[in-house]
């Protein structure tokens, strides 16, 4: 299942966080909620697509490129920018679409994601066609949007092929390594993570010239029957260094569960704890650190299932091989399913299939609670 945030808001402010003791939503439409707490509100909305076209959202994090970036699945698959510099009219100024749309099959347009490389701004966007079509064999296409506001700078630069992997990218991260270099962190069709150097890919020639390293996937995780048949590595992860031990660390959730490795060397990672066995967990969805790098939310992807919060310090030091009970455990509602999330410690923002845009607070990882939804 793709990563699937629908741009419902393109901003909200969160003021005075509170517990909030029970959810109230008024209905409209009957069977539906809609509403939200008193500390959330709306400050724009922007309509893009009401068939569910609408795949993932990156926002530029520097106050002078107010930019969101989404991406548009299915047929026609493509990109969508956006301006937030009057969050309370948010302006869609460019849209892309893949050429010969209409042939295409599959998921297509997935995952949006910037990067900032020797004062360039770079956009890229992972792509997952299907056989009975074209590009099948398509990861992710580069552009050059360091020229923005004039969307007539915006430039497509190159397309990352697997012929080997068939499928595309299913999931993309962008992450700065200690090291200086800029990296797209990309799942294949296969037991692996792919780090691509974004200035490698885009100096010409072929781009996958640019892949420095690849992660793999523990060699005693095996597919199950009831694995999802399009997943063969990894779905998403997270990237980040961890300034205790000096390392640059990648947090991916895949088959079998959750895994730790250390990427200081790109070229040659290393495990360091995983979270496996886990009981309702055949496969990990997604899997996001706190910034201490010590507790984890993690999420499984799959009805009544909750957000999971793991504690890794016995995993880190070595306690114990494998860590396999969560401490804590969240959802908006025990009968729907929360789906991704960012953690902004010690709030974790959720996306919900039904219960729409969800804060809870995780201060105490053993005792989270809701503090905002809308």
């Amino acid at each position: 299942m793709s990563s699937f945030r629908r741009l419902a808001l393109v901003a909200a402010l969160i003021s005075a966080p509170a517990m909030v003791r029970a959810q109230v939503y008024t209905s409209v439409i009957p069977g539906t909620k809609t509403g939200g707490s008193a500390n959330v509100h709306v400050l724009g909305h922007i309509p893009l697509d009401a068939q569910g076209h609408t795949a993932d959202i990156t926002i530029e994090q520097e106050l002078s490129r107010p930019y969101v970036y989404t991406a548009h699945r299915m047929i026609p698959s493509g990109i969508d920018i956006i301006s937030v510099k009057n969050p309370s009219k948010p302006q869609l100024i460019y849209s892309w679409r893949i050429e010969q749309a209409e042939l295409h099959r599959g998921a297509g347009s997935l995952n949006t994601i910037y990067l900032k490389s020797r004062g360039r701004y770079y956009l890229t966007d992972a792509f997952q066609f299907s056989q009975g079509g074209p590009d099948v064999d398509l990861g992710a296409i580069v552009w050059d949007v360091t020229g923005l506001p004039d969307t007539s700078k915006v430039k497509e630069l190159t397309r990352i092929r697997l012929a080997d992997f068939p499928g595309g990218f299913h999931e993309s991260y962008g992450y700065k390594h200690s090291n200086g270099q800029a990296l797209l962190v990309t799942t294949i069709q296969g037991p692996w993570a792919h780090l691509y150097d974004i200035d490698k890919v885009v100096a010409g020639g072929d781009p996958n010239q640019g892949l420095v390293g690849r992660v793999p996937l523990p060699g005693d995780i095996k597919p199950g029957p009831s694995d999802p048949l399009s997943l063969t590595g990894y779905h998403d992860f997270y990237v980040g260094y961890d300034p205790a031990t000096h390392q640059d660390k990648f947090y991916g959730a895949g088959l079998g569960g959750y895994y730790v490795f250390d990427i200081t060397d790109v070229a040659a990672p290393k495990l360091l704890t995983s979270l496996t066995g886990i009981a309702g967990v055949t496969w990990g969805h997604t899997f996001t650190p706190d910034p201490t790098g010590r507790y984890a939310v993690t999420e499984a992807e799959y009805q009544y299932a909750p957000l999971r919060i793991f504690d890794l310090k016995p995993g880190l030091d070595g306690t114990v091989k494998t860590i396999s009970r969560p401490i804590g455990a969240w959802n908006s509602d025990w009968k729907d399913l929360a789906h991704n999330m960012e953690v902004r410690w010690p709030y974790v923002f959720v996306s919900a299939y039904l219960d729409g845009f969800q804060v809870f607070n995780m201060m105490d990882p053993t005792n989270p609670y809701t503090v905002g939804y809308y």
